[in-house]
């Protein structure tokens, strides 16, 4: 009887270590990596000098410098002002786009989800 309840000790620590083992194997490990300032500026190749802003809505437009000239972007509503720099992201550009809330049409204008007020240095 002594033998068989240490053979039955042994075939279920057999199997928890094994069952463990296999859980071990399929979990996976996260590993956080600090965003690299190259990655940061991927994600928003563009910048330029507000020129005017103005809210309507959950909207903010705002008029920047460009290489081509001033550019109009429409973002979430974002707290910025007149004299900062800003970085944005690639968008969906509209050409003469209508907004109801300020009563205006904007010959061109990019549409991205959020802009980047750069910090003064």
């Amino acid at each position: 009887m002594r033998l068989f309840l240490n053979l039955f000790i042994k075939e279920v620590m057999m199997k928890t270590i094994f069952t463990l083992l296999v859980l071990l194997a399929f979990t996976g490990t996260a590993i956080v990596v600090p965003q690299s300032s190259a990655f940061a500026a991927s994600q928003y190749p563009n910048t330029g000098k507000v020129l005017e802003t103005m809210d309507a809505s959950i909207y903010t437009y705002v008029q920047v410098t460009g290489a081509n000239g001033p550019v109009w972007i429409a973002a979430s509503k974002t707290k910025v002002a007149k004299g900062e720099t800003i970085s944005y992201p690639d968008g969906a550009v509209m050409t003469n786009f209508t907004s109801t809330s300020l009563n205006r049409t904007f010959d061109k204008i990019i549409f991205v989800d959020k802009i980047k007020v750069e910090k003064k240095k």
